[in-house]
């Protein structure tokens, strides 16, 4: 078994839902994106869409903009109870997100993260939610 055949269930990613990707490059985790689109039994839909959408997937790099207005583009499409993944280059790797970067632009966003996991040998990935009082607020 490979290092990313049970990724679909470390991400929450069950049949039927919609996984929305921005910021793909060629120095993503093919695996993992795979993996991930084989766990929805769906493509992955980029972010042109106009479907709602149950997560989403931010490929985030150093120099890849402003991470507030990646992750306000991230929450717009996304259903009442849906998770964005914020995934960054791990620490000495080209594109390294420094955590305090992340700290700062995440609750700004109005998110909050609830945890990081190693999604491959290069990318971590942090979980983020909008924080359950507004959930129910969201139209």
């Amino acid at each position: 078994m490979n290092a990313t055949a049970g990724q679909g269930s470390r991400f929450g990613i069950e049949s039927g839902m919609v996984v929305m990707e921005m910021g793909y490059d060629e120095d993503v985790d093919h695996e993992l994106r795979d993996a991930l689109a084989d766990a929805a039994e769906s493509d992955l839909v980029d972010e042109d869409t106009d479907e709602v959408v149950d997560a989403v997937l931010v490929w985030y790099r150093e120099d890849d903009g402003d991470l507030f207005d990646v992750l306000a583009d991230a929450i717009g499409p996304l259903a009442e109870n849906g998770v964005v993944w914020l995934l960054t280059p791990k620490s000495g790797r080209e594109g390294y997100v420094e955590p305090s970067e992340i700290a700062e632009a995440v609750p700004t966003a109005g998110l909050t993260s609830t945890s990081t996991i190693s999604a491959g040998p290069d990318w971590s990935a942090t979980r983020l939610v909008a924080p359950k009082a507004s959930r129910g607020a969201k139209k």
